[in-house]
């Protein structure tokens, strides 16, 4: 059976305050290794395939969908979203509510693309409720990333950055283009919300997609979501994921002792390496792994992050 088959032990919706629930599942073995996952985005939500990265008769496995996303309530899609209440330090509030609703006493933390972020801020929060950590592809959403991100790899792919950077109207054009757009996903025209959205999307896919095997992904999806992950995106973005510039890094020596492992791709232009490395040097008992057929995703990444689980977690 492939692992996207196997069914939750168990699922819920958990009220975290402010108006939002968020759906959860666990799988895999109960008695197994606990381990919660936390997805990209900001806005991915989880998905079947997550699950290939996890064995399920040796982990006992906790997925959730962060505030705005997925089968959470409310999305983030919503006319009258209201994103006042979803910040990091919201997320990281959200799972030890989580933790603790099922029973965990400490457990392994594996956080993809935003998720190394808010995984990062959950163990520097909590370091003894967690016992391993492996991060892939792994930014700090700080303000300089978000920087090139939006308009340093503008080098790279400068006919797609045009037309990306086209769309914001004059009387936007003064702001960074993360705040220009972070305001269109809010206009009042509806119009100019979905192609906002459908523009951010095919952009994230260019910066992406520089691994010989990257496929177009969000780009595909519907509009709805679309417009969904943008608003996320743009709004934790632009707030430098409501964290000091260098807060991550500065208190990465919180986690000595607890076994790191940070994977990324040697083809990651969306986050390039420096980061990783730079926190494998903060954090004393993190390893940095290169995956050198893989960008953003891809490659051999799945494998590679399941080995690296096994790593932390024996």
């Amino acid at each position: 059976m492939d692992r996207i088959d196997i069914e939750p032990n168990s699922t819920g919706a958990l009220d975290v305050g402010d108006g939002h629930q968020l759906h959860w599942e666990t799988w895999g073995d109960p008695e197994g290794v606990p381990v919660v996952f936390l997805h990209g985005g900001p806005g991915g939500g989880c998905h079947p395939g997550h699950r290939r990265m996890f064995d399920p008769a040796r982990y006992h496995v906790t997925f959730f969908d962060q505030r705005g996303c997925g089968r959470s309530r409310p999305l983030a899609r919503e006319p009258d979203a209201d994103l006042t209440h979803n910040t990091t330090q919201h997320l990281v509030g959200d799972i030890e509510r989580l933790r603790e609703l099922l029973g965990v006493d400490r457990w392994a933390v594996l956080g993809v693309s935003w998720g190394t972020t808010l995984g990062l801020a959950y163990a520097e929060t909590h370091p003894d409720r967690v016992t391993g950590v492996v991060l892939a592809l792994v930014g700090l959403t700080t303000k300089r990333e978000v920087r090139w991100i939006t308009e340093g790899v503008a080098r790279i792919f400068a006919p797609e950055w045009e037309r990306f950077a086209s769309f914001v109207p004059e009387h936007l054009a003064h702001l960074p283009l993360v705040d220009a757009y972070a305001r269109l996903l809010f206009d009042p025209d509806p119009a100019v919300q979905i192609e906002a959205a459908r523009n951010w999307c095919s952009w994230e896919d260019t910066h992406m997609g520089l691994a010989p095997d990257s496929t177009a992904r969000l780009s595909l999806e519907d509009p709805g979501f679309q417009l969904e992950f943008a608003r996320l995106v743009t709004h934790y973005w632009s707030n430098g994921a409501f964290l000091g510039e260098s807060e991550l890094m500065d208190d990465a020596g919180r986690l000595d002792g607890i076994p790191g492992r940070l994977i990324h791709g040697r083809f990651d232009i969306s986050s390039p390496i420096e980061t990783p490395w730079r926190l494998s040097r903060a954090w004393a008992t993190a390893e940095l792994i290169v995956v050198d057929d893989a960008g953003h995703g891809g490659g051999s990444m799945t494998r590679t992050i399941e080995e690296a689980l096994l790593q932390v977690t024996s």
